[in-house]
């Protein structure tokens, strides 16, 4: 099976609480990426998970240090996390460009995928900002300019629109979503799966590597419960991820 590098999908979040005259600080650490790796260990891939802190300093720098896994997925990870360790932030020390490296390594015969969220592909107020980065050239996808996510409290259906190792057994239409990134499909890439006007899964080559966009989350909120607990939640991924790893009959 695949080893798989997971880079991203944690966030501290800091609370003010004020009750009349008085206030004080709640602080709190998460992370999104629980199930996304048990789907992924449950088919026996061995899966190394690399926080937001960690992966800023972690991540590897090389396509040699790439190298040790067959598959690298980016999720909720803006790229100056990945561009700006302390050596080149604080100490204003050179170090190799990672997503450059990243890049080479796909081009080279790794794969990728990046899934979406508020510090995915654009993001945010377009703080995620891959759309200028080396990456741009390389995801199967092209990304807007600004701020891309559609916010969709009331769900969005999407849907499987071609058949492929990677949807194989799995129904036509899935579980409602609750937003997603506006992306558009690189001309001759692989649109899987859509939602509203948009493509949804969206998977291509670059190089000698595979490649592979998901416009939402892995989990909430833009994913419900009802997603990530349905069969197909684990099915997807696994079946995504072999593809990625070039594992079996995945054509």
């Amino acid at each position: 099976m695949s080893r798989v590098l997971i880079a991203g999908e944690s966030w501290s979040s800091t609370t003010v609480h004020t009750k009349g005259f008085d206030s004080f600080i709640t602080s709190v650490y998460e992370e999104g990426a629980h199930d996304f790796i048990a789907a992924l260990e449950a088919a026996g891939h061995k899966v190394v998970f690399q926080p937001n802190h960690v992966a800023a300093e972690s991540f590897p720098s090389t396509p040699d240090e790439l190298a040790a896994y067959d598959v690298i997925v980016l999720s909720d990870i803006g790229a100056n996390t990945l561009l700006m360790p302390r050596a080149v932030f604080v100490e204003g020390s050179p170090r190799p460009n990672r997503l450059r490296s990243l890049a080479h390594w796909v081009d080279s015969g790794g794969a990728l995928l990046m899934v979406g969220g508020y510090l995915s592909f654009q993001g945010i107020e377009a703080k995620a900002n891959y759309r200028g980065t080396p990456l741009a050239a390389v995801l199967p996808i092209l990304m807007e300019i600004g701020d891309d996510r559609e916010e969709s409290p009331e769900g969005a259906v999407p849907r499987v629109v071609q058949e492929h190792p990677i949807t194989r057994g799995m129904p036509q239409e899935w579980p409602a979503i609750l937003g997603y990134h506006r992306l558009e499909a690189r001309e001759g890439s692989e649109v899987l799966a859509t939602v509203g006007d948009h493509p949804l899964l969206v998977v291509g080559r670059h190089g000698a590597g595979r490649v592979a966009a998901f416009a939402t989350d892995m989990g909430p909120h833009w994913l419900p419960r009802t997603f990530v607990e349905w069969p197909g939640y684990a099915r997807l991924w696994q079946q995504l991820t072999s593809w990625l790893a070039e594992e079996g009959n995945n054509e």
